[in-house]
């Protein structure tokens, strides 16, 4: 069980590169699987990121891979995301989400931060 905090959304232009954070608070978090979702208004859910509870382990959707990079610190309880080569598809609430382990579903969810790309 934890509680996620997701930080370093803002306002950048098309081309620049964000890195946020997602603090954790709980007993489990170096076993749960971490990931990134983000939601556009209008659109539903979309998968962003995941790393296992290792770090050793990870997966992009198809729209951020070569672009986005997940990683975490356990000693800090805290997940990033890396963002790179922002496009205005980007802009959206980004969500940090916990799952028990990988290939589970993702049961606990951050509160999001507002990623704004614009020309």
């Amino acid at each position: 069980q934890v509680q996620l905090v997701e930080s370093g959304g803002g306002l950048v232009e098309t081309g620049d590169s964000l890195r946020l954070s997602c603090a954790a608070s709980g007993r489990t978090f170096s076993t749960n699987t971490m990931g990134w979702f983000r939601r556009a208004p209008g659109k539903e859910r979309e998968f962003v990121a995941a790393i296992s509870g290792s770090g050793r382990v990870t997966r992009y959707g198809d729209s951020v891979k070569g672009r986005f990079t997940i990683s975490r610190d356990n000693a800090k309880n805290t997940v990033f995301l890396q963002m790179n080569s922002l496009k205005l598809m980007d802009t959206a609430v980004y969500y940090c989400a916990a799952a028990a382990a990988w290939n589970s579903p993702y049961t606990r969810w951050g509160q999001g931060t507002q990623v704004t790309v614009s020309s």
